[in-house]
């Protein structure tokens, strides 16, 4: 399994729906194996969502530091 192409495949759902963003939140195993359609091995599990949410804080950080850039313009 390409943990990668997992993590991406994740990040596209949490992005179109922030319900799932949301849910990923509060259970993040439950939407990982909802998304993917596989119950995984614990380890697996937890290296992608490691990678889901390093994406999530580097897509937040982008954002502020594009609000900042902006605002100095």
């Amino acid at each position: 399994m390409d943990i990668k192409e997992q993590i991406n495949k994740i990040m596209e759902e949490v992005s179109k729906n922030p319900n799932i963003k949301e849910q990923f939140e509060k259970e993040p195993v439950k939407v990982i194996e909802k998304v993917i359609g596989v119950d995984l091995p614990d380890d697996i599990v937890m290296k992608i969502i490691d990678g889901v949410k390093a994406k999530l804080t580097m897509d937040g950080v982008s954002k502020v530091a594009g609000t900042l850039k902006g605002m100095f313009k």
